[in-house]
């Protein structure tokens, strides 16, 4: 069973951001696909399990990013 959630994270201008982002979220244990959306912010991670947002909220920081939390 594959787990999807969509979170919005501050900052990213360029692909740069984008393969930043894409690249830390993919380290964490069970991701297996990250989707960037640039123009609104909405980065879509599917896993095999559900993630700690603290996990997220780390690894959008190590690539240089906010996590925006509603």
């Amino acid at each position: 069973m594959s787990f999807t959630n969509a979170y919005t994270v501050s900052g990213m201008t360029c692909g740069h951001c984008v393969s930043a982002v894409t690249e830390e979220l993919t380290r964490l244990p069970g991701v297996h696909d990250v989707q960037v959306e640039l123009p609104t912010g909405t980065v879509t991670v599917t896993s095999d399990g559900p993630l700690p947002l603290d996990e997220v909220r780390t690894a959008i920081d190590e690539a240089g990013y906010e996590l925006v939390v509603v």
